[in-house]
């Protein structure tokens, strides 16, 4: 069979490599997901505000980044990270955490993060462990 008569070397066949779907995927995170910040209003019970980076990708919200933060001290603490397992492994971690940093220049971030793959994201990252609030002003 040759591989103009649709054989396993076709040119035009639909069956992709796990190399080539995790390429496409990567490009998306890089091209097509957008970051957009949001605020949490205060809680009820005490608690400080918190924020929110959103990771939207066409209309849809695919991962989010919650922290906190106090300008005064300009110290930041990253409670929660959680991207769709479709983009693991994409670098859309790592990217989100860049814009954060950036967005924020001079602050000193911290996380609270307990999850393996979080874990090792924020390593990677050198953000180091610490509490849930970044200074008293946020308590």
């Amino acid at each position: 069979m040759s591989a103009s008569a649709g054989g396993p070397g076709a040119k035009h066949s639909r069956r992709r490599g796990r190399t080539t779907g995790r390429l496409r995927r990567r490009l998306l995170a890089y091209r097509a997901v957008d970051f957009r910040d949001t605020h949490i209003p205060q809680a009820p019970s005490g608690r400080a505000s918190e924020e929110c980076l959103l990771l939207v990708h066409v209309r849809r919200v695919v991962g989010q980044v919650h922290y906190r933060m106090c300008e005064r001290c300009a110290r930041g603490v990253i409670t929660d990270i959680s991207i769709d397992e479709h983009f693991h492994k994409t670098g859309l971690g790592t990217r989100a955490l860049s814009h954060l940093r950036a967005r924020h220049p001079g602050v000193t971030w911290r996380n609270t993060l307990t999850g393996r793959s979080t874990r090792d994201l924020v390593r990677r990252m050198c953000i180091p462990p610490g509490d849930a609030q970044p200074c008293a002003h946020t308590a």
